[in-house]
Order: structure tokens, then C-alpha cells, then sequence
């Protein structure tokens, strides 16, 4: 598949402990095997576990860019957090900017201590569904539990969105990334739940 936009600017966020950067550095491995220049840049929290996090991706098949997506001109913006896809979708999003969300919450420290209100969850879609040309809502945190995958949640949407054929690489590419990376023990729950991420789009039954 051919890049629509050169550079192809992606934005994966969520907060610290999700496990965005690990999706990105795979993603980038997996550009840069298939001859595409690829630029990461990561921006952290306060917190290492529960801050925001968001890495920016800029692909090209021409030239290096900088790694600070500007903002209002991301295309894509994969969230692992509702609250922070809205957040990063407010900065860097356009009239077509495509959202794909895992809309099971976290919440800040804040909220828990009831000082600050988290906004109802279908606020937060209806919010997001009015800044974006598309989105597509998964809860994919409660599809890694039903599994026994907790940890593996982001490989569930790293599996959703490249099936979801908004990017230049296939399964294939990214299925040798990850069996370079992760360690023995780790692969089979890791490619279990990249599976499911592949299958539960392509079913259509995960995604609104």
C-alpha cells in the first residue's frame, strides 16, 4: 500500500504504563524495513506510570522530517486512553484526521480523590467523533482481561490499526518486528493479542 500523505504523521497516546512507546518503536522497525525514513519523537509526563505519553511518528518515502508532528496536521491518532486521544485529537487534529480508541478509562489522581470529574465516556466519543472524519471506538482493555492479556492491550491495537490499512506496512512486517523483539516467553501473548486486534476489525464487531 502506497502513502495518501508523505509525510504520514501518526500519533499514538495514552498514559505512562500503557505500553505506547513499545507500539511505536515496533511501528518505526517496521517502516524502516520496508525503505521508508522514519522519525520517532517521544513526549512523557510528569509521572513515569499514569502521566501522559504520546510518541509522534513521521513517515516519508522521500526525506527525513523533524519529529514534532505540527500542530493540526496529524492523519492518525491511535489512543490507548479516551481522554487523552481528545486531548492530542484537540492539538494536532483536521478535518480528516482518522481516531482509533481504546475507550476504557484511567483515571488521574485527581479524579480519584474526587477532586477533578472525568467526563462520561460517551461525551468523550461525541466529542471526538465531531473533530474527526472517522473514528472507531474499542475496548480493547476489556478484550485483553477476557483473555487474561492485561498487559498485552497495546498489541491489541497495534493489531487494530494495521488492520485497519491506514498505514504502508502489513502484518507480515510487523509480525517479524515482534518476533525479533520480544523474548521467548513473552511472544505468545504478545502475538495472541495482535491477533485478536487483526481479527476483531476485521469482524467489525469491536469497532463502531
Amino acid at each position: 500500500m502506497e502513502m495518501v500523505q508523505d509525510p504520514l504523521n501518526l500519533i499514538i497516546c495514552g498514559v505512562g504504563g500503557q505500553g505506547n512507546i513499545l507500539i511505536a518503536s515496533i511501528l518505526a522497525a517496521s517502516f524502516h524495513q520496508k525503505g521508508y525514513r522514519i522519525t520517532v519523537g517521544d513526549t512523557f509526563g510528569a509521572a513515569q506510570r499514569g502521566g501522559a505519553v504520546f510518541s509522534s511518528l513521521r513517515v516519508s518515502a522521500r526525506k527525513l522530517y523533524g519529529p514534532l508532528i505540527p500542530s493540526g496536521k496529524a492523519h492518525i491518532i491511535l489512543g490507548l486512553e479516551p481522554l487523552e486521544t481528545l486531548r492530542l485529537l484537540i492539538q494536532y487534529g483536521n478535518p480528516e484526521i482518522v481516531c482509533i480508541t481504546n475507550i476504557s478509562p484511567i483515571y488521574p489522581v485527581g479524579v480519584i480523590a474526587h477532586n477533578l470529574r472525568y467526563p462520561n465516556i460517551e461525551e468523550l466519543k461525541k466529542s471526538i467523533l465531531d473533530l474527526s472524519k472517522s473514528a472507531h471506538f474499542i475496548d480493547a482493555a476489556d478484550m485483553a482481561r477476557r483473555l487474561g492479556l492485561q498487559i498485552s492491550m497495546n498489541m491489541i491495537m497495534l493489531g487494530i490499526l494495521i488492520a485497519s490499512g491506514l498505514l504502508p506496512v502489513k502484518k507480515e512486517d510487523v509480525l517479524e518486528e515482534m518476533k525479533r523483539i520480544f523474548p521467548p516467553v513473552r511472544l505468545p501473548a504478545n502475538l495472541q493479542a495482535f491477533e485478536l486486534g487483526i481479527h476483531s476489525i476485521a469482524s467489525e464487531t469491536e469497532i463502531h
